[in-house]
């Protein structure tokens, strides 16, 4: 038996996997152990997680792989700072200090680190590094479920590159075409998200969220600083932008192009302005996504399309790919960003390094991504004893019966099942449940429970058997990756006046049947259910449908506005005792929050840093 360490940390969204034999075993990232959202620090506890769900000590592990190579990445470093000189110097000396500590001797500070785990483990003569892209390819080819596939990655940066063209076959991948910094998509999106007043690897989704409510007025002005080729290749123009040298993303160009100031999240709000501005990057973004699609299925001729890195998780762009009919399928890795990378860089060990045969499964690899730590029965009172909770436990048959009629009254439910999900959704393991039918049901959520921005959307999770009665869309979307439009006997239409309401006034306009999920412009992100991935979530809207004829539930992720996904009992209870959900089912158990101990209610709108 041969047993891989993927590692990917120092950046964003560390995390660690584990795989036996070639097979996804566990997988998790630092976040959640921490509680620190995107916590890029070594991940400490996620790889003590996969080792002991493994059952394995380090010293018994064959291989370990981190999911970048740090040299190359010094290279690039050193090379912008030589070509920009001397703009760069503050950014370069303040980066120095910690690469010449750390980073560049990375083998060396990893085997450190690693010797924590196990008094045994004495060499570092296992420990090997990935191509960072390769990582990204490698986590989007191999779990899915394709022979032969074309990979697309596009994110910040890696080493060097920062858009990839992959072709995988059986169990070879090779990239074959790349875009180098500081010509990035990842960052041009990043830029704007920084420009609109949300955090940098962190509120991009949120750019995409507010995107519906403005219109693309600016994107001629954001075609000036990106040159988008007929082919789908691009360069940005570096005189309105800071990040290759400087410590901010853009500059003062770019602040006069689009004239105003970068938008203070603290005492500004958004406006109509910032509405279009995301509106404008989002359709730019959509427009380059979709011409590199285009240009490589006509230049490979591969029918089947992979997505990997953070430019994946815009699942609006990704329904445009899938809209156009490219290609005539499309699978994305769920942990799509750099937490990714640490399975990505084992499946490439393995596979590439290894030359181990691969063994196509038609329904993928990533046992629906849950590949988390879970809890029994009897672990799950205990805990939830200790903290005082007052709870009643059921059998399986009585405790859906009893959380769909909670559902169809309009209550909140936090839902705490199984294994916890690999990757930034949640899929119905760590989620906030909820009436899709209920126009009330968003903006509550968002500011009584999320305590986040009215404007977010909601996911709808759907039985994977109704979706093409309900959306305009007939493929599975099991990670929540792709956005559909809600089918026309399904909407009801927004009168003249509703139209021509400002941007967010918009939100309180019923506009389908299932309102809460339902987007401003009729779109939803769509999570497919089956009973493969995640029975108990399957059995519970299949209840729900039974009692009320609609196969959908609102699925947001089990936390609050910039806390990682709830992880285990504490932190289930301690959001629900913090938030206004109304119940917590956990196992078996289900909670009321009417029952509880008022002494043990939580002040979690100001715990956790926004985002």
């Amino acid at each position: 038996m041969t047993s891989i360490l993927g590692i990917s940390a120092f950046y964003h969204d560390s995390a660690a996997c584990i795989l036996k034999n070639g097979e996804i075993i566990a997988a998790a990232q630092e976040e959640r152990f921490t509680r620190k959202k995107h916590d890029p620090n070594y991940p400490h506890n996620a790889i003590e997680f996969v080792l002991n769900f493994a059952n394995l000590k380090l010293s018994d592990v064959n291989q370990i792989v981190f999911f970048e190579k740090p040299f190359l990445k010094f290279e690039r470093l050193l090379e912008t700072y030589v070509a920009f000189a001397p703009k760069g110097f503050a950014s370069f000396s303040k980066a120095m200090p910690l690469w010449i500590k750390e980073k560049l001797f990375q083998k060396n500070f990893l085997f450190n680190k690693l010797k924590a785990h196990d008094k045994d483990y004495k060499s570092d003569e296992n420990i090997f590094f990935s191509d960072h892209h390769l990582s990204h390819a490698a986590s989007a080819f191999f779990p899915s479920p394709f022979q032969e596939a074309i990979i697309l990655t596009a994110d910040g940066v890696g080493e060097w590159a920062t858009t990839t063209v992959a072709v995988g076959k059986d169990h070879d991948l090779e990239i074959k075409k790349e875009i180098h910094f500081p010509h990035s998509l990842g960052l041009l999106y990043s830029a704007f998200t920084y420009y609109t007043g949300f955090k940098v690897n962190s509120g991009e989704y949120k750019l995409m969220g507010l995107a519906p409510y403005g219109n693309p007025i600016y994107e001629d002005k954001v075609k000036k600083i990106i040159d988008i080729k007929s082919d789908g290749t691009f360069r940005l123009d570096q005189k309105y932008f800071n990040y290759a040298t400087g410590l901010t993303m853009i500059n003062v160009n770019f602040i006069n192009l689009f004239g105003q100031k970068p938008r203070n999240s603290k005492n500004e709000k958004i406006t109509q302005f910032h509405m279009d501005i995301a509106a404008s990057v989002q359709k730019v973004t959509e427009e380059v996504m979709v011409k590199l699609a285009k240009s490589v299925r006509q230049e490979y001729g591969i029918k089947n399309l992979c997505l990997a890195g953070g430019v994946a998780l815009n699942c609006v762009a990704n329904g445009k790919i899938l809209q156009e009919k490219i290609f005539d399928n499309i699978w994305i890795q769920p942990a799509a960003g750099d937490a990714g990378g640490s399975l990505g860089a084992a499946l490439a060990l393995w596979h590439l390094e290894l030359g181990k045969k691969r063994i196509v499964n038609p329904k993928d690899d990533m046992k629906g991504s849950c590949l988390g730590n879970e809890f029994k029965q009897e672990e799950i009172e205990i805990e939830l004893r200790s903290l005082g909770a007052k709870f009643e436990s059921l059998k399986y048959e009585d405790l859906i019966i009893k959380t769909a009629d909670i559902l169809l009254n309009e209550k909140a439910i936090g839902w705490f099942q199984g294994r916890m999900e690999f990757g930034p959704r949640a899929l119905g393991s760590r989620s906030i449940l909820g009436d899709p039918r209920s126009d009330k049901m968003q903006k509550n959520l968002n500011l009584k429970v999320k305590y986040r921005e009215s404007f977010r959307p909601f996911a709808p999770s759907i039985l994977d058997g109704d979706i093409s009665d309900w959306f305009e869309i007939n493929v599975q979307s099991p990670y929540m990756l792709l956005v559909a439009n809600i089918k026309p006997e399904r909407r009801i239409e927004m009168t003249n006046n509703q139209k021509n309401l400002f941007g967010i006034d918009k939100l309180n306009i019923k506009r389908s049947e299932i309102p809460a999920v339902t987007h401003v412009d009729y779109s939803a992100r769509i999570q497919t259910v089956n009973k493969y991935s995640n029975k108990r979530y399957y059995d519970l809207i299949s209840k729900f449908k039974e009692k009320t004829g609609c196969p959908v539930l609102i699925n947001t992720s089990f936390n609050v506005r910039g806390e990682p996904i709830v992880n285990t009992p504490t932190d289930a209870f301690n959001c629900f005792m913090g938030t206004d959900l109304d119940y917590l089912v956990i196992g078996n158990c289900i909670l009321d929050k009417t029952k509880q101990d008022t002494n043990l209610k939580k002040d979690y709108a100001e715990k956790f840093e926004l985002d």
